[in-house]
């Protein structure tokens, strides 16, 4: 009889760990392959059945927050972006996970990547990678980036030939932008309160913030005569494909194009501009894993989330897709690769895309606001600014 026991405590304990877990990914190719290879390396280890199942990027965050509640959404996501967090966890539908993770995880991450996915104190998911804009040079014509403002000029002007251009970028649109509002003083779109959570209420990219940053941007066009009228993402995008650029504002998602299009690329951070108080430093959107606080079978969905994010399986995770670990560790496995190293270098200078609602009411009077600015040379900055911030607090309705 003794014998059965611990035969009977083995059986127990297996039956505790077995059951079922669902993950929703929009993950595609190779890195859905990746993780399915972590599914059944889990399931091998743990008893624990893990079934994944793909959902259009698009329908995630609603189908998520209203299946949730009625059992009828995924034990976990991978991956969301960290701005959909604040909807999400406004919604009840995120499981903290503060509590499930050490100190030693914690520091192995870049700290911008924690303080994405942090919303009212707590943080709500597990970053895995991250995105952001930087300075993509050509070698053909920049053997080395420029590291002040002066360099860049010069070498922008130069290189701006009619046959050539120095410099050009999606210059109205506000994410390719906000590293100059960083510069000159903004350090997010919205203050923090004492608790240390974004506040509305508290908007920096006005003022005389504001108008620098947008004379920057004017001057841009007007002044230094480097991105004329008519060029867009599209634009500059194709010119740099077509090696007529010679640097460019651009993330690693246009990366495999210009793999494709042969041009033999570097990556550095944008200069400061000239004025500015702080460095240049992009928004840094970054995507990880969630759990849903109504699963059912939360101990195995949170063991399961964590199995993804650690160094060595964001090691994989990039050579499956070449999406960029916020995983200190990974980064210093994968140093040898010009594009990890390249953005690694230009995250830690960044700012998260705020994760609360009242962002959406943003993009739009902001990019009005660069727009205006760009339109004419004796555009009236000072009042396109105060103009844009009376839009965005009656949109906010604060």
């Amino acid at each position: 009889m003794r014998r059965l026991v611990p035969v009977l405590a083995l059986g127990l304990s297996l039956a505790l760990a077995q059951g079922k877990i669902t993950v929703w990914t929009h993950f595609g190719g190779p890195e859905l392959e990746w993780l399915k290879e972590q599914a059944r390396t889990f399931e091998r280890t743990s008893g624990t059945k893990v079934e994944v199942v793909e959902v259009p990027f698009a329908e995630i965050k609603q189908k998520f927050i209203l299946g949730a509640p009625q059992g009828q959404a995924a034990d976990l996501v991978v991956t969301v972006p960290h701005d959909w967090v604040g909807e999400m966890a406004q919604a009840g539908v995120l499981e903290p996970v503060g509590k499930y993770v050490t100190q030693t995880y914690l520091a192995d991450l870049q700290g911008v990547a924690v303080e994405a996915f942090t919303f009212g104190g707590r943080l709500m998911g597990l970053p895995a990678f991250a995105e952001s804009v930087a300075l993509i040079y050509n070698k053909k014509y920049v053997k080395e980036p420029p590291r002040t403002w002066e360099e860049f000029l010069a070498l922008a002007q130069k290189l701006t030939t009619g046959a050539t251009f120095g410099f050009l970028y999606n210059i109205g649109d506000p994410y390719f932008n906000f590293g100059f509002f960083k510069a000159f003083g903004a350090e997010n779109v919205f203050a923090k309160d004492a608790k240390g959570n974004l506040d509305p209420t508290k908007l920096l990219i006005g003022g005389e913030v504001g108008e620098k940053a947008l004379q920057f941007i004017k001057d841009l066009r007007f002044k230094y005569n480097l991105v004329p009228e008519g060029v867009d993402y599209g634009v500059a995008d194709g010119a740099f494909k077509d090696g007529a650029l010679a640097m460019i504002l651009n993330g690693p998602w246009a990366l495999g194009d210009y793999k494709k299009a042969k041009v033999d690329f570097g990556i550095a951070p944008f200069p400061t501009p000239p004025g500015a108080k702080n460095p240049w430093g992009p928004f840094l959107g970054v995507q990880g894993v969630v759990v849903n606080a109504y699963s059912k079978n939360k101990t195995q969905a949170v063991n399961f989330a964590k199995t993804l994010v650690t160094g060595r399986n964001l090691v994989a995770f990039n050579q499956a897709g070449g999406r960029i670990p916020v995983s200190k560790s990974a980064v210093k496995q994968l140093e040898k690769d010009p594009v990890v190293a390249g953005f690694s270098k230009v995250f830690p200078l960044g700012a998260p895309m705020p994760n609360i609602p009242e962002m959406g009411k943003v993009w739009g009077p902001w990019g009005n606001a660069i727009s205006l600015a760009i339109q004419r040379p004796d555009s009236n900055v000072k009042k396109i600014v105060e103009d844009m911030v009376a839009e965005i607090k009656k949109a906010i309705g604060r």
